[in-house]
């Protein structure tokens, strides 16, 4: 019976085999044809479900993917924009998008495939009913079910329990809804709208939990530590370099070597003798797969690691019964053979652009590469192209010994292809979840490339089709020849400079818009807002004489005499057409860059904010936005590397300001505390914002952040509407230069704060006091205290996060902070 076109759709958007790039992973030559091969004889499949990216056991991962040759898949109910971010200053959704890319990463290590599911992380939760109410039960259930019908997997393996011993509510609620989607998926009652687009109801044979730290007896053991000598690693080591590619989450981590296991408890479907006792994972499975199981076997058994190509034969006479089979398997098996038939070919195949970013109505030209390498005849019968260029030729080529195949198109690319946008961005998300219009994509981890090749090849008498994304090839000097997707830009897109405009008074100030070029022209530039906000100029012309120009445009916002807040848009109108987005590039060096097109919408505050503090040094950490901030209010920032804080005159300033995890990530720092103590006591004031307790490194550092003993720990209040309450009210830190009430915690974000201090030294004084629903109050949040002529002081509520977002209140309240040493007697 023929597959739906949403079936095939699904097979399609699943299969990793699809557009895969090459040269990707650290298996590579004959262990990565060695595993290719044996692997298309393994027809079973496991899929793993966590909350977060990190929270998946690599160990396991590694061990399925690569040691078992299972189809194997980590869902990840979110994609972590709700973490903090080492590496960058990237918040919120752009931190989803380096999650995501770094989950990837971390696949094409172990092996594995990786899914999402539409949930939004809004931060530390500590209840599952809190996490399941934010995000809808049944909302996300349905994601969980719709990828578990698409991947069947045999067996399902949770992350956690789905109890209180698991902690983060996040974490409680991927394991009750993984236990709660095991059942769903197979009940045809359940998300019947799946059923109508061509999806199957699925039983998986067993869901397993795998433990940590528990004193539960497993029913299951699996040996990680094992060496493959196929591959010249352990499942251990595997998992090391995997994980380590959570950089942004400081999960770098040192390759395990030697004995360990994973320990897995039965929690529903039919208990074995092991976790895939009852499982056939051979072509049995499949209705009159079995001789083309023993061509497979054939196959393999003949695979030479000097002399691959002696195993095309088989697999080609195995790829002719496969393709007459049906279902799911042999679909994906084929692509599989196709794949393992090309690596034993030593076929480079490769489709390249010649930019990586593409205009509305330009032309680009599309370059094809084919190149065999090895022994074998191939024969390129053509090239074609799927996605949004449609082209190609037929015209057959014997492809010479190691001689470059190479076929030209021209692509006028359509004047109205919208930007590349990551498609669960593309619509503002809504109570706790994105909103993807196109339900094919729920459960994908990134877009369909823009544009792919599809090589059809002849060899050993028969035909194999291998597709390949088209990609923009650089080379970088210091790293070498890079890849990243190509992408669709507007004519011209523009952004804010800051991401909230702060008016502390009833004054007119400039705010600074940055239109960047992506094509020459001219272009225009203009600010809509709110009746009551007036913007001069009307609007402000740029020309470009080239692509990737710059332009920093300056309006003049006059605010309301009242305090107020409004959005303010920025649209750019360039090349005939108008945009109200922004352009961001996203770059690190562990995966490939991501462009991001965010609305050019800024919020516009008008309160009132008075500072006494106007110099201001600040010791970037991990990344933040919060010096921008700092100059919203006319104060001078300063950023202090390591010369400064080694040996500079830090008299000058009436504040210094340390980031977010400052002390965790800068060691200049850390020497230079013993100045910044003496600055302190001088007259200076020093504000230390939050740091994280690090129980990898415990070397002390964070007890010596402060003049006096102070110990951080790791409590924090994450219901961002927590009551906040005042023991002094009359300290000077609350009385000047802003007066202070309960009321400047309306409208905060995400949550109130985060590693606040545990223990500390008489000399300091509690400035909050706030708790979550059904904990202890926590005073520990922000402390202050006098120190010589000067004022010291430690808070971890989450300033990072308020001031960009333009919280009235924070404002007013880090103003008061800054200005300690001038109001403290």
């Amino acid at each position: 019976m023929p597959l739906s076109r949403w079936k095939l759709l699904s097979l399609l958007l699943f299969s990793v085999a699809v557009a895969r790039p090459q040269a990707e992973s650290v298996i590579a030559g004959a262990a990565e044809r060695r595993q290719a091969v044996a692997k298309l004889g393994v027809l079973g499949s496991v899929l793993m479900i966590g909350a977060h990216p990190d929270d998946e056991h690599t160990p396991t991962l590694a061990w399925a993917a690569r040691g078992q040759l299972l189809r194997t898949g980590y869902l990840s109910l979110t994609r972590g924009e709700g973490g903090q971010n080492l590496i960058g200053p990237e918040q919120g959704e752009l931190l989803g998008v380096i999650r995501t890319q770094e989950l990837l990463a971390a696949r094409r290590i172990d092996g594995a495939e990786q899914f999402f599911t539409r949930a939004i992380d809004f931060g530390f939760s500590k209840s599952a009913d809190e996490t399941l109410k934010k995000w809808g039960r049944d909302e996300v259930l349905g994601d969980i079910v719709q990828v578990i019908r698409t991947f069947q997997p045999d067996v399902i393996i949770l992350c956690f329990s789905g109890t209180a011993r698991d902690g983060h509510g996040h974490h409680q609620a991927s394991g009750i809804l993984g236990k709660e989607a095991f059942a769903a998926a197979a009940d045809p009652k359940r998300f019947p709208e799946q059923l109508a687009r061509g999806l199957k109801p699925w039983q998986a044979k067993r869901l397993v939990w795998n433990v940590y730290g528990s004193a539960q007896a497993p029913d299951y053991r699996i040996d990680t530590g094992e060496w493959n000598p196929v591959l010249g690693y352990s499942y251990g080591e595997l998992a090391g370099m995997s994980r380590s590619m959570h950089r942004s989450q400081a999960m770098g981590t040192s390759p395990r070597r030697g004995a360990q296991q994973a320990t897995l408890v039965q929690v529903a479907g039919e208990k074995g003798a092991s976790l895939l006792d009852g499982i056939d994972t051979s072509w049995a499975r499949v209705p009159g797969g079995v001789e083309a199981g023993g061509l497979l076997s054939d196959a393999l058994a003949k695979l030479d690691d000097a002399h691959p190509e002696e195993s095309i034969p088989a697999l080609i006479a195995a790829r002719k019964l496969v393709s007459k089979l049906g279902g799911d398997w042999a679909a994906r098996k084929l692509r599989e053979i196709d794949e393992a038939a090309g690596l034993c070919a030593g076929l480079w195949l490769d489709a390249t652009a010649d930019r990586p970013e593409i205009v509305p109505g330009s032309t680009i030209k599309v370059r094809a590469t084919a190149l065999d390498r090895g022994t074998a005849d191939v024969t390129l019968r053509g090239v074609s192209f799927g996605g949004a260029f449609t082209t190609g030729t037929s015209d057959a080529k014997a492809l010479s010994a190691n001689q470059a195949e190479v076929k030209e198109f021209d692509w006028r690319v359509p004047s109205d292809l919208p930007p590349t946008q990551p498609y669960w961005l593309l619509s503002p998300s809504r109570n706790g979840l994105y909103q993807v219009h196109s339900p094919e994509l729920i459960g994908r981890p990134e877009n369909p490339p823009l544009v792919s090749a599809v090589f059809d090849l002849e060899i050993a008498g028969g035909r194999i089709r291998i597709v390949r994304p088209v990609q923009y090839r650089y080379v970088d000097r210091s790293r070498g020849e890079l890849v990243r997707p190509i992408a669709v830009v507007p004519p011209a897109a523009v952004a804010w400079a800051v991401s909230a405009a702060v008016f502390p008074n009833a004054q007119p100030k400039q705010v600074r818009v940055v239109a960047t070029s992506t094509a020459p022209g001219a272009g225009t530039v203009r600010i809509e807002a709110p009746q009551g906000w007036k913007v001069e100029p009307a609007q402000r012309p740029f020309q470009a004489a080239a692509a990737d120009q710059r332009f920093a445009l300056e309006f003049t916002v006059t605010p309301p005499a009242r305090n107020a807040a409004a959005e303010l848009r920025a649209v750019v109108s360039a090349g005939g057409s108008e945009s109200s987005r922004g352009m961001d590039v996203i770059a690190y060096p562990h995966f490939p860059t991501q462009e991001v097109f965010p609305l050019a919408l800024t919020k516009a505050v008008r309160t009132g904010v008075r500072v006494l503090a106007k110099r201001i040094g600040y010791v970037m950490g991990a990344g933040d936005e919060v010096p921008q901030s700092l100059a919203q209010l006319g104060c001078e920032v300063s950023l202090l590397g390591a010369g400064e804080l080694a040996t500079a005159d830090l008299s000058g300033y009436d504040a210094i300001v340390t980031g977010v995890r400052a002390y965790n990530v800068r060691p200049d720092l850390r020497a230079a505390q013993h100045r910044l103590l003496n600055y302190v006591e001088r007259g200076g004031t020093l504000v230390v914002q939050y740091n994280v307790v690090d129980f990898r490194s415990e070397d002390g550092t964070l007890s010596r952040i402060g003049p006096y003993p102070l110990q951080v720990g790791r409590d924090r209040v994450s219901v961002e509407t927590a009551p906040v309450t005042l023991p002094d009210p009359e300290s000077p830190l609350l009385r000047a230069p802003n007066r202070i009430t309960p009321a400047d915690f309306d409208g905060w974000i995400q949550e109130r704060g985060l590693y606040f201090a545990s223990e500390w030294d008489a000399h300091y004084k509690p400035l909050f006091i706030s708790n979550d629903p059904g904990e202890p109050p926590r005073a520990g949040g922000t402390l202050y205290t006098k120190y010589g002529r000067g004022a010291y002081v430690f808070t971890a509520y989450s300033w990072f996060r308020q001031l960009p977002a333009g919280v009235p209140g924070a404002y007013r309240i880090f103003a008061n902070l800054l200005s300690a040493g001038k109001t403290l007697p």
